[in-house]
């Protein structure tokens, strides 16, 4: 009995060690292909495809803001953005920051580019490039709509002026003789601090204004006509023309296939005008 369990025992320890053996070598084969094939997936989707980080202010409706259901940023800039980069091949990622901030943050390469309804003015060109014009707009005055004596910038002199800070919209306010402008950081408060009785007027950007009355604030309204016609393109630090060059293809890509349009129609209810994205009639040579 000895003998033959001596014997038994020895043919267990074979096969135990033969079964080991082949699990170890199955596994190494089923890893393999898998370390392989994985990283080679994944190489494929990002290196081909770079990601911008894209600064912008969300208070600033209907160009961005947060939508107030899903607290995602949506608005005109947000969807033309996200557009661009399908066309023009990168990817999108959001960054919020302060419509005052949004210029030196473009000058430190904090970001990649900016869209937040910038004006393209001189100024702003001597610290950043700009795209093509993509939106045509404008300044107007906004009072309470019980204000009878306000009727346009003719009547701002002495006045107290609520603006936002870093805007053309501030610039040309601090141009009024006599005005006391108060500088704001968000669209909302500029507006709250007229309704309180803070300041007599806003001085603000047309469809911002136009929007935020629509939005069921009809105790504000637009008076006067709208003064100098501003346009508004997307921002990229200086040097960094290979960014200037997708941004401005991927909005001819979109003007050319209608999709520039579409998304014009979803948030202003109408066409654009032809030249947009493009330099405005006048400036052609």
């Amino acid at each position: 009995m000895k003998a033959w369990q001596k014997i038994f025992s020895l043919l267990v320890l074979v096969f135990l060690v033969a079964g080991l053996a082949g699990c170890g070598s199955g596994a190494s084969q089923e890893k393999g292909p898998d370390t392989q094939t994985k990283p080679a997936a994944s190489g494929t989707s990002t290196s081909s495809r770079p990601k911008y980080s894209v600064a912008l202010e969300a208070t600033f409706a209907p160009f961005e803001f947060r939508d107030m259901k899903t607290g995602e940023f949506t608005g005109f800039d947000v969807d033309l953005i996200k557009a661009i980069g399908q066309v023009a091949g990168f990817d999108v990622e959001i960054k919020e920051m302060g419509f005052d901030g949004i210029i030196t943050a473009l000058q430190t390469n904090n970001v990649d580019l900016a869209i937040s309804g910038i004006s393209i003015d001189d100024e702003r060109k001597k610290a950043v490039d700009f795209s093509l014009p993509y939106y045509q707009s404008g300044l107007v005055v906004a009072v309470k709509a019980d204000n009878n004596t306000i009727k346009g910038f003719d009547d701002l002199k002495g006045k107290k002026i609520a603006v936002q800070i870093g805007t053309t919209g501030a610039k040309e306010a601090k141009k009024i003789p006599g005005a006391k402008v108060t500088e704001l950081d968000k669209v909302p408060d500029v507006f709250l601090e007229l309704k309180n009785g803070g300041v007599d007027a806003v001085v603000n950007d047309l469809p911002v204004t136009a929007y935020y009355i629509q939005q069921g604030n009809k105790d504000i309204k637009i008076v006067g006509d709208v003064r100098s016609a501003e346009y508004y393109g997307i921002a990229v630090p200086k040097g960094k023309p290979e960014v200037l060059h997708k941004i401005n293809d991927g909005l001819k890509a979109l003007k050319a296939s209608g999709q520039y349009a579409e998304i014009y129609k979803k948030w202003f209810g109408q066409e654009p005008p032809a030249f947009l994205p493009g330099e405005p009639p006048q400036q052609k040579q």
